[in-house]
């Protein structure tokens, strides 16, 4: 029996989409060059980082980071605010924990994230962060953390997430029960492969979680 499900954050809580335009605009590149860019990398298994050097050779992420913060300390340049919530999230996040579930929010972020998922006021029991731990998906520690925060045994935790390689395989490694959400270039392209169904379940949304994980007649 699932007693506690942990979400993870981008394209599983977050739309990206918001971060993704403001970054081609820094670049200077068209948004739909951007975010073609990004999903190349998701169906080529490359790295993130290397969308940056497509389209911006030589390009240094820390400093330019750095440089945009310097010239724009008031925006929201690479972080995301309540506006970017899917609009599912809370209708199904107050759902579960109406239904007995503890929710917890638990991703590869930086240290800022934390704040901004606090300050949404969500309804979940706890959030916390890959920059906080100094621990990042897939590493099984990550999933070892998961399991002490929870203080629950693995089979008894779901773990909600957008990506077969960072989210699925390594949950059910750990002996948890993992939901791929197919929403957000990996969620779309990962769905079709076989290990999405093998070793976890497809979702179309975080509607379908509390009657998947806590229906009302069990």
């Amino acid at each position: 029996m699932i007693k506690a499900v942990v979400f993870d954050v981008g394209e599983t809580l977050i739309d990206e989409t918001r971060i993704w335009c403001r970054w081609a605009d820094r670049l200077g590149v068209p948004r739909f060059a951007m975010l073609g860019v990004i999903g190349g990398m998701a169906a080529t298994g490359r790295p993130l980082a290397d969308a940056f050097e497509v389209l911006s050779p030589g390009i240094d992420l820390e400093e330019e980071q750095i440089a945009w913060a310097a010239e724009e300390p008031d925006s929201l340049r690479v972080n995301f605010d309540a506006d970017d919530l899917y609009p599912d999230v809370r209708r199904a996040l107050a759902k579960l924990r109406a239904r007995g579930l503890r929710v917890i929010i638990a991703g590869n972020q930086p240290p800022q994230a934390k704040a901004a998922l606090e300050a949404m006021d969500l309804p979940v029991d706890a959030v916390y962060t890959s920059a906080e731990w100094a621990l990042e998906k897939p590493d099984p520690k990550f999933f070892d953390k998961v399991v002490e925060v929870t203080e629950l045994r693995p089979p008894e935790i779901c773990y909600v997430g957008d990506r077969v390689d960072n989210d699925v395989m390594p949950a059910n490694a750990a002996g948890m029960v993992p939901v791929l959400i197919r929403r957000g270039p990996w969620g779309y392209l990962h769905a079709e492969l076989p290990q999405a169904t093998r070793y976890g379940v497809v979702v179309d949304g975080l509607d379908a979680l509390p009657d998947l994980l806590a229906p009302t007649d069990r």
